[in-house]
């Protein structure tokens, strides 16, 4: 984790050293991110956590504000009438590249309003279950939804998320029906699922570790091709029997492209 984020500030120290060295005078006044989700998920995390550290060499304060809503599209279409000058950032997901074919109506195009500005990461999600449920495989929580279809629900930060696509790429995978129930954010989500009240969800790596290591969730498998080296005894799902499921999440951050010239 650390070695990956030396990788992410390296990448984004470049990327903004190329833009300085196009305009010596940016930035002259603090920069906006904004985050097309609430606070708490790893959308959320890594940026602020990178922006920190890049803020300090930057010498100008990068502002995360979170506008949440619409599968992430709210806070994107925001940034992509901003004005073009540098100062308006978006940390984007896997869920900017989908957003056409989930959404009719967008005020934007994800391919032409945008310029990539830097990568920032990428993440497996890990299947969870409450303790309590008593599921200590992938199989076992297949077994007891296949024996109750449409009884069970698993949830989301919002439908198009990447959680919501990984659930749903799992269930049609395994046969599984259940209902999804979006949240807001993604704190709101496992705090649920903790509670018993949510049967299963995708969350991703980061934001689950720390409860999965206190024991308040059951990590069942997860979601990328490999084991991942943070939790090595979980396995992927396909190993768990269920192939063709893997739907691990990018991130990154860009810009309007006028901005990016």
């Amino acid at each position: 984790m650390k070695h990956r984020s030396v990788m992410v500030l390296s990448a984004l120290g470049l990327a903004f050293a190329a833009a300085q060295a196009l305009a010596e005078t940016w930035p002259t006044k603090p920069v906006k991110a904004i985050v097309p989700i609430a606070p708490g998920s790893v959308i959320d995390i890594v940026p602020r956590t990178v922006f920190a550290q890049l803020s300090d060499q930057l010498g100008q304060a990068i502002v995360v504000e979170n506008r949440p809503g619409a599968g992430q599209t709210l806070g994107a279409g925001a940034v992509a009438r901003s004005d073009p000058d540098g100062y308006t950032l978006l940390v984007n997901s896997s869920a900017h590249a989908i957003a056409p074919a989930l959404y009719s109506n967008l005020t934007y195009r994800p391919a032409q309003d945008f310029a990539a500005v830097a990568p920032l990461g990428v993440t497996p999600f890990v299947l969870v279950v409450s303790p309590d449920r008593g599921f200590k495989t992938a199989r076992d929580l297949v077994a007891a939804a296949k024996a109750k279809p449409g009884e069970f629900n698993f949830s989301s930060p919002g439908a198009g998320s990447a959680s919501h696509l990984s659930a749903e790429r799992f269930r049609l995978r395994s046969g599984v029906a259940a209902v999804h129930v979006p949240f807001r954010g993604g704190a709101e989500m496992i705090t649920e699922i903790i509670a018993g009240r949510i049967d299963f969800a995708f969350v991703a790596l980061g934001a689950a570790l720390p409860h999965v290591r206190s024991g308040k969730l059951a990590a069942l498998a997860v979601n990328s091709a490999a084991r991942s080296t943070a939790l090595p005894d979980v396995p992927t799902l396909r190993e768990a029997g269920v192939s063709d499921a893997e739907y691990p999440m990018w991130l990154g951050s860009s810009c309007p492209p006028d901005a990016a010239a």
